[in-house]
């Protein structure tokens, strides 16, 4: 049998689409400052980010269907707390907030996300659950979901 493909043909973009799944699910990614993204992870652990407040509507674990676990916790450090305790009409978060979220399946730490504010913008890290990034920088799949949330945050909105 032979097998062709027509630009009338849709295998290809399912074949993409398939692709992009498995290697977001089971490898990692766009990975492009591993160095940076080491160095934060290092630096909200040495922050306790686990004592950090909880993001609005996050006061526990909740369960998600979002792509970073069946569920997850939330947490924010000092910076986005006091945009949050602040004023309405903020229209942006203020370079250094940092959002951390767990992913959890079940009682195992699948995936530690973090999100940090920079003077040039959003830099997105994603590990596994031991710690390796998986993605790092500004990666294709963070900015096109983070896109539709208020200033890049989904889990919450700007007060």
């Amino acid at each position: 049998m032979k097998l062709t493909w027509s630009p009338s043909s849709t295998v290809p973009s399912k074949a993409i689409a398939i692709l992009l799944v498995v290697s977001a699910l089971f490898g990692c990614g766009d990975n492009q400052d591993e160095p940076g993204a080491v160095e934060l992870l290092q630096r909200i652990r040495d922050e306790s980010y686990r004592s950090w407040q909880r993001a609005p509507g996050w006061e526990s674990r909740r369960p998600t269907s979002a792509p970073h676990g069946e569920a997850v916790d939330v947490y924010v450090n000092d910076i986005v707390v006091e945009v949050l305790d602040g004023s309405d009409g903020a229209m942006s978060w203020p370079t250094g907030s940092i959002i951390a979220k767990d992913g959890w399946d079940g009682s195992d730490l699948e995936i530690i996300a973090v999100m940090e504010k920079r003077d040039d913008g959003w830099f997105w890290a994603e590990y596994d659950g031991g710690g390796e990034v998986c993605f790092s920088g500004r990666p294709g799949v963070c900015l096109d979901c983070h896109g539709s949330g208020s200033d890049y945050v989904r889990a919450f909105t700007l007060p």
